[in-house]
């Protein structure tokens, strides 16, 4: 096994938002990997005194717990029991029920000598590539259906925030875990996972730079940092341009590459 895991923030005057870990059990059977992609609240209030950062640190470190010692659970209970065990940590010091309350989007991979689990939950990215290179994308589309437009106003985004009919991502409700991509894929016809914040998955769907099997290419050979640093020069490049000025410029970033 080889894991490489890079994280850069979009602003170095600001806490990066993102979170990514690996554990590989003492038995020395399997392993696990978790990629948080924080989500950063608009200016105001939005019901807690904690940081982004204070979440996804929270709710990583009980996904990677959780993933490793109870192979028992699924990755959605896993996911329930984390976001339960965070939400209970500042529960009676923070509005939980406010639509903004510390929110993250999670990447959950797990595997073991025969099979490997996967959890996708928002616009974060799992690529799982095949031995004979052919690489499968397991994406949470729903946040991509909302028209820009209406991602453009806060009012508009803020109800279809984990609503029916909107998107979803891990937040106080254990409940939401029920709404993740979830599946199985045997361990024989996997030889690589790739786990990408939607910093890192502009290379593909944003600057059109490659595909996912380019993408996972750019990792073999260039590494997690790599392929950050090759978005980066992308995001100085289109800096003027429309698709680019509608979001950040420049987006924390992570990425967890393992070759299984």
């Amino acid at each position: 096994m080889r894991f490489e895991l890079a994280t850069t923030p979009g602003d170095p005057e600001r806490p990066n938002e993102d979170w990514a870990s690996v554990a590989l059990p003492a038995a020395g059977q399997g392993g696990a990997l978790v990629l948080l992609d924080g989500v950063t609240p608009p200016a105001g209030d939005y019901g807690c005194r904690h940081s982004v950062p204070w979440f996804t640190a929270g709710l990583g470190g009980a996904l990677i717990e959780l993933s490793a010692s109870r192979r028992d659970l699924t990755l959605a209970e896993v996911l329930a029991e984390a976001i339960r065990r965070t939400a209970d940590a500042h529960r009676d010091t923070c509005d939980l029920s406010h639509v903004r309350t510390p929110q993250a989007t999670v990447v959950l991979a797990r595997w073991g000598a025969d099979e490997i689990e996967h959890l996708v939950l928002s616009d974060s990215a799992l690529l799982l590539e095949s031995p004979d290179g052919t690489v499968r994308a397991v994406l949470d589309d729903r946040l991509d259906l909302v028209p820009p437009e209406v991602l453009s106003s806060l009012a508009a985004t803020d109800a279809l925030r984990n609503t029916e009919g909107g998107f979803f991502t891990a937040a106080a409700d254990p409940a939401v875990a029920a709404r993740a991509v979830t599946g199985v894929t045997a361990r024989a016809k996997v030889r690589a996972l790739a786990a990408l914040s939607d910093g890192v998955t502009r290379w593909v769907d944003m600057f059109g730079a490659g595909d996912w099997a380019e993408c996972v290419g750019v990792l073999r050979k260039e590494g997690a940092q790599g392929l950050i640093d090759r978005v980066r020069a992308l995001e100085r490049e289109e800096a003027t341009t429309p698709l680019v000025r509608r979001w950040k410029r420049h987006d924390d970033a992570a990425v967890i590459f393992a070759e299984v």
